[in-house]
């Protein structure tokens, strides 16, 4: 980013990142009543936006969240806010919350929801992670039971996740792994899991947990264009202790090498030939498959 002052879209209008303020009685803050987008520019380019504006209209109507504005609005607006900060590569949160209503859990009194978009400079795992892999450990905190909230409704009220990230920072470890409550794998606290064995992809599917991931649907395709088969199933700790490769996905971490998982070497202990030809690919694909600011 080449300005000194971040601006921030909030309700149709850019203010200073310094005064980019909700109300305290926005159910966003009160109770994490509301939806979010993370999305990745490359090159000038919003990455896959119409499908990340989909999976946000989709929330809002699990959720029952009226949004008043067109997908094509929302879309102006975010290449508008990347503009208005001189920003090329990075990275774009988008946010619909519920708006202002009373303390109580009703949203009856929420009359209008809110929308603030904030575009700025991403902080990447370190490129090492890229080259050596990444190690990570499961933790005690389980996935949220995909029957008391959808994990396809991609929501503000991410404590589930949050404290997974402490346990597993509080062992040293940059990832977690989260299990569901039967004990399958269902995804890491910020990425879904992939695993490689015997010449298929693997990976767990939504009714275990797992988020519907952009990036996640990005190795789908590229598995098709490579001839690499996907299967959705169940996954235990065993299976991916005793896979051939591991990675994970997200629109951060994009496709990040595993190459430990609860003291088990994944493999050889190294980042997979195949894991590598889906980093490259990937990557080949961000320009081509963006909305241009």
């Amino acid at each position: 980013m080449t300005t000194d002052i971040m601006k921030v879209y909030i309700d149709g209008q850019f203010v200073d990142s310094a005064d980019a303020k909700i109300s305290v009685f926005d159910h966003g803050l009160l109770y994490g009543d509301g939806i979010f987008e993370g999305i990745r520019l490359y090159d000038g380019c919003v990455f896959r936006l119409d499908e990340h504006l989909e999976r946000l209209e989709y929330s809002a109507k699990a959720v029952l969240l009226d949004m008043p504005w067109s997908r094509q609005e929302i879309s102006d607006a975010v290449c508008e806010t990347c503009r208005e900060n001189n920003l090329k590569n990075g990275y774009i949160r988008l946010i619909v919350t519920r708006g202002i209503g009373s303390l109580g859990l009703s949203p009856k009194s929420c009359k209008s929801p809110s929308i603030i978009i904030i575009a700025d400079v991403l902080s990447l795992y370190p490129k090492e992670y890229y080259e050596k892999g990444l190690d990570i450990i499961t933790v005690p905190t389980r996935r949220i039971n995909p029957a008391a909230l959808s994990p396809a409704v991609k929501s503000m009220n991410y404590l589930n996740n949050i404290m997974a990230k402490m346990e597993a920072d509080r062992l040293g470890y940059i990832e977690a792994l989260m299990l569901n409550d039967q004990g399958y794998v269902a995804e890491c606290t910020g990425d879904n899991v992939f695993i490689y064995h015997k010449g298929k992809l693997w990976t767990p599917p939504f009714h275990a947990g797992a988020l519907k991931g952009v990036t996640r649907g990005v190795v789908f395709d590229i598995a098709e264009s490579l001839g690499v088969p996907v299967e959705q199933e169940n996954l235990t700790r065993y299976d991916i202790w005793v896979a051939d490769e591991c990675f994970l996905t997200g629109t951060a971490a994009e496709v990040i090498p595993v190459v430990e998982v609860d003291g088990r070497k994944i493999g050889d202990g190294a980042p997979g030939k195949v894991t590598g030809d889906f980093l490259v690919e990937f990557r080949s694909r961000v320009a081509k498959e963006g909305t241009l600011l």
